[in-house]
Parts: structure tokens; C-alpha cells; sequence
């Protein structure tokens, strides 16, 4: 049986585990054979190929990125399930491992219900697809984010400045919470939550009132109570969506005029993305690629698999799409004790 592999939207570390933990179980344990498509759905309507066997893949769970690129490309918009399927005639190749977020589900639901047998694996660095309980990527993103900070905890020290962190988090704010958490942040500032100037500003003088230098992480989708939209300056990204950053730049000089606090703020950006893949990741990345050869044998089309708990569950597509799996109230409340 020949499967082909393929990464698509934004990268993040432990693409690489996942691509080698299912080309060396399929062919160790089912004689089975890979291709990879290059840059996402673009390889796959391009019909652009290369070969995945084990010398392909040894050694490379430790990497960042993807051996294999990626990109947004729409399926669709290249020709849809019949050019998807005429690819795969013309390459001998029976099923595909579709590897990316809720827009790489999304159009593989899609090629699923018109006859193409795709089996998903979950990826987004921000940890929002409602149907599983940890993405790949998410860790070493807060690891990052929690090495970030304690950085700059030591320069805000220094000088007695507030810091501000702006971490990722489109929608959600799960990798502020969890890295603010670590990292002992005097305040959390995420999309689930809209917060007044106000209220920031006396976290911060509440710090500087006990000795500290105030830290503060904001993902970069937050909102203060006055805003309708989360700031975005830089326009639109290949899918029509404001490309979001500088909220923090934003917060600082408010912050400092209020307060007198001298404020700096840092934009973490695609450093979050960037780097070799924690062990969590690696070892998570490593049983979802095992996993998709399960879902293949039992023919599991339209599926994708999932971390419920400590176990690996397989889970219809539809589960993972149309809605975010949010921070809840019970969890951001959990952290704003330790605020001020």
C-alpha cells in the first residue's frame, strides 16, 4: 500500500516526528510504502513528489520545521477532489496523512466526503482544535515563551520597568496562560477576556507596590474593553485575515503614562515556532504518526486521531471543526489569583 504525506499550514515543531514515526512503523510493521507531497496542498495539486523511505526520515524527529515545506494553499482552488484523485492514480498511491490545522482538516473533510481516503493528524501550535487535548507544538511554544520571560524578568528587575510579553494566540490564549503561569506573570491577558486599562494598570502598580517589577504576558488577539477588534496593522494573510501583532507596543506607553512605570515590550513572534521540538512534542508527535498508520489499517477515512487523557483516540473531522477550544472562565480564574 503506498500512502502519501503532507504538512500544510503554519509549521511548528514536531512535524518532523510525526513524519517519521509513520514512515518507519508502516514499513517496519506493514510493508507499506510513502511519498511525500512538498508544500502542503499545493505538492498535492501540483502533483509535486518526493520519496519518503527510512533513510528520508532517520534522525529527524529532533528537527524543527518540516523536511517536507508547507503552505496555505486551498485545494480547492487547484482543481478540488478530482485533481486530488487524478495525483494520486498517476503515483500509485492509495491514501493520504494530512497534517495541519482546522483549515487542512477542514478541506480534507471535504476531499474525504467526495471519495479520497484521508486520515488527519492534528496541528496547531496555539493547542485550539476542540477534539483533542494537546497539539504537538504547544509545549515547546510555551517553553520558548517561559525561557522569554524569565529573561526579561531579570532586565525588569534591573531597572524597575514593567515588561510585557506578546505571545501567540489568535483567538485563544491558552500559550499566555500557560507560559504568564510559569513564568509567575503579574498579569495574563488573553482573547477570552477583554480587560480594562484600568485594571492592567493596578496589576502592575499592585507589583510595584511589593518590590517587583510588574511582568506582564498578553497573547497578541487580546483586547481591551474599548476594543471591537484585536489590533492589527500589518494587513491580510493569504486567507483574508488581519495579520495581528503589536497589541503590546500598544499597552506599553498606556501602561507607563497611568502608572509612571517605565514600560518595554517584546514581541516574541515566529520564534515561538521556530527550534527543536521539546520531548513532550516529540513523544506526542511520535505516537500521532503511529496512530495515523492504525487509522489506515482499520480504514479509519475521514478521521482524525486525538489525545483524550494519555490515550490516542481516533475522532470524526467534524469533531475538530467550527469551534475553538477556548481557555474556560474556571482556568483564567485559577490564574488571576496570582495577579498584582
Amino acid at each position: 500500500m503506498s500512502i502519501g504525506i503532507l504538512t500544510s499550514g503554519g509549521d511548528c515543531p514536531g512535524l518532523n516526528a510525526v513524519i517519521r514515526a509513520a514512515v518507519f512503523t508502516g514499513i517496519k510493521l506493514h510493508d507499506m510504502e510513502f511519498v511525500g507531497f512538498r508544500n502542503g496542498w499545493k505538492g498535492v495539486v501540483d502533483g509535486d513528489i518526493m520519496p519518503l523511505a527510512r533513510p528520508q526520515v532517520m534522525g529527524i524527529s529532533k528537527q524543527g520545521g518540516t523536511i517536507l515545506g508547507t503552505s496555505r494553499t486551498n485545494p480547492f482552488e487547484g482543481g478540488g477532489a478530482e485533481r486530488v484523485a487524478e495525483v494520486m492514480e498517476q503515483n500509485g498511491i492509495e491514501a493520504l496523512i494530512a497534517i495541519g490545522g482546522e483549515g487542512t482538516l477542514a478541506a480534507a473533510k471535504r476531499l474525504t466526503d467526495a471519495g479520497i481516503k484521508i486520515v488527519g493528524v492534528p496541528k496547531t501550535i496555539d493547542n485550539d482544535l476542540s477534539a483533542t487535548d494537546y497539539t504537538f507544538g504547544f509545549d515547546t511554544a510555551v517553553q520558548i515563551a517561559t525561557d522569554a520571560m524569565d529573561r526579561l524578568r531579570t532586565t525588569g528587575d534591573s531597572h524597575g520597568r514593567c515588561m510585557i510579553a506578546e505571545v501567540m494566540g489568535r483567538h485563544v490564549g491558552w500559550i499566555a496562560l500557560h507560559s504568564g503561569m510559569a513564568a509567575g506573570a503579574h498579569a495574563i491577558l488573553i482573547p477570552e477576556q477583554k480587560t480594562s486599562i484600568e485594571q492592567i494598570c493596578e496589576w502592575a502598580e499592585s507589583a510595584r507596590d511589593r518590590g517587583r517589577a510588574p511582568l506582564i504576558a498578553v497573547a497578541e488577539g487580546f483586547k481591551l474593553d474599548t476594543m471591537d477588534d484585536a489590533h492589527s496593522e500589518r494587513g491580510l494573510d493569504a486567507f483574508g485575515r488581519p495579520r495581528l501583532g503589536g497589541i503590546g507596543d500598544q499597552l506599553a506607553p498606556e501602561i507607563e503614562a497611568r502608572t509612571g512605570i517605565e514600560t518595554r515590550s517584546t514581541t516574541l513572534g515566529h520564534i515561538q515556532r521556530g527550534g527543536t521540538p521539546t520531548a513532550y512534542d516529540r513523544v506526542l508527535a511520535t505516537r500521532y504518526g503511529m496512530a495515523a498508520i492504525d487509522s489506515i489499517r482499520a480504514g479509519h477515512w475521514g478521521r482524525m486521531v486525538a489525545l483524550r487523557g494519555t490515550q490516542i483516540v481516533h475522532v470524526p473531522f467534524e469533531d475538530a471543526l467550527g469551534r475553538l477550544k477556548v481557555v474556560p472562565q474556571s482556568r483564567y480564574d485559577e490564574a488571576a489569583v496570582l495577579f498584582g
